[in-house]
């Protein structure tokens, strides 16, 4: 498994699986849900959307970036520069890092109905914080939920009751094994943009404390959606939490609610908070923020200084380059290439997600048979891609079509089989599926 072996990767993330269950923290970095053999699983180095393995291969990142982190391309010279002066001046100490403050308060200036800021290093982390200070805050232990928000026990409790209460909101059929029993109904699923269903939820259970939802994940909130549950929350005394981890900065300088108009209780930030360097923030009114101090969450790295070094950094660059609003547009125009190419090709594509989050499915085909396909093509033409594109600033034009030219004849290949042909093409088999979202 030496570094300059053929196929380290591979090889690597065999032996990984020996050591760490699942092979990586993160799910959706599996080598199976990308590919079932052959992904290249780790990198050496990165720089703007290129991607170096182990083998010194160099691929363009036309997926992911880094599971939607990197909104301004992968190790920025301001954002790196800013971390290697805080390496410098050192990262930890028995005091606290200045830089948090400095931190909190460019966060509420760009979120006027907030006062106060707390941190974390994971989404996940910053969800559970939420709900805690959210309970807290109500007196109240029920959560109403619509989406993804984290691995942890509170939202995982939906699943206890049933075997499909997460059906459309993470996994279908998730076993929430080491979960207690006794959070079962304490987590209540409801669908996006279903106002009906989370009014019947609210007004039947006066125990539902909290509402956690992303402000938009696929479909755009209907008019009067978000409206109507902030009315809803206001009405019956309910902290109300929007989960910006994943939309928050990609397409206004802040979360996506101020373009829609609707403020929260508390949003959560993460992802593109720090480029690439662990941040997370829970952002919200005083008056419920202060009910951190009723409850016990506290944690030693919550408090190191890399992560908002590098999030002042990160806030610098997106203000300085438009940043939110380009790769909203970057986002659009790769719809738009996929729509035409596909159309070229006899092909017709549904859209999903946010633009600058981008999915599609080819319509008539196995979905997963699909994805498989088209990673591996894009693997062999030097890209990671697949039926997504989480764009960067980094995207550039000219990088833009040098993607489209490499996609057109994998589209005309695709066109000319069926899913039985689709199939043949796929002697290892389909990747793994996962994180099957419908609202």
């Amino acid at each position: 498994m030496s570094k300059g072996e053929p196929d380290s990767g591979t090889k690597l993330w065999q032996h990984a699986k020996q050591r760490i269950p699942g092979g990586s923290m993160l799910l959706s970095k599996r080598a199976e849900m990308m590919l079932p053999a052959g992904w290249p699983a780790y990198f050496d180095r990165t720089s703007g959307v290129r991607v170096w393995d182990l083998d010194g291969r160099e691929f363009l990142d036309f997926g992911f970036m880094g599971i939607g982190t990197n909104i301004l391309g992968y190790s920025h010279p301001k954002v790196d520069e800013a971390v290697r002066r805080t390496i410098d001046k050192g990262n930890l100490s028995t005091l606290n890092a200045p830089e948090e403050v400095w931190l909190a308060d460019r966060l509420v200036e760009l979120h006027p109905w907030a006062d106060m800021v707390r941190y974390a290093r994971s989404g996940g982390e910053a969800c559970a914080i939420a709900v805690r200070i959210g309970r807290a805050a109500s007196g109240r232990d029920k959560v109403a939920f619509c989406g993804y928000h984290g691995w942890h026990d509170w939202y995982l409790a939906a699943n206890l009751g049933s075997d499909d209460s997460l059906d459309g909101h993470l996994l279908p059929g998730l076993e929430p094994r080491g979960v207690p029993r006794v959070l079962a109904g304490t987590s209540i699923p409801f669908r996006f943009n279903d106002l009906q269903a989370l009014q019947g939820i609210v007004e039947n259970d006066p125990e539902v404390g909290v509402i956690y939802m992303e402000v938009q994940r696929s479909t755009p909130p209907a008019p009067g959606f978000l409206e109507g549950v902030r009315e809803l929350a206001t009405k019956h005394g309910i902290v109300l939490v929007f989960d910006e981890c994943t939309s928050g900065f990609r397409r206004v300088l802040g979360g996506l609610h101020l373009h829609y108009g609707v403020d929260p209780d508390i949003a959560t930030f993460g992802k593109t908070l720090g480029n690439g360097y662990a941040i997370t923030a829970v952002v919200g009114r005083e008056e419920v923020m202060q009910a951190a101090q009723s409850t016990f969450i506290s944690s030693t790295f919550w408090t190191e200084r890399i992560g908002p070094s590098a999030a002042l950094a990160a806030l610098d660059v997106m203000q300085q380059e438009d940043a939110p609003a380009r790769v909203h547009r970057i986002g659009e125009e790769m719809q738009q290439h996929w729509t035409r190419m596909a159309a070229e090709a006899g092909l017709t594509l549904s859209l999903g997600e946010l633009p600058a989050l981008s999915t599609y499915t080819i319509n008539g085909y196995d979905p997963l048979l699909v994805k498989t396909f088209l990673t591996t093509r894009l693997l062999g033409a030097g890209f990671l891609g697949g039926p997504v594109f989480y764009a960067s600033i980094a995207h550039s034009p000219e990088l833009m079509e040098r993607y489209v030219e490499a996609l057109a004849p994998i589209y005309a290949e695709l066109a000319a089989l069926d899913d039985a042909g689709l199939r043949a093409t796929l002697p290892a088999g389909t990747a793994h599926a996962g994180f099957a979202r419908l609202t």
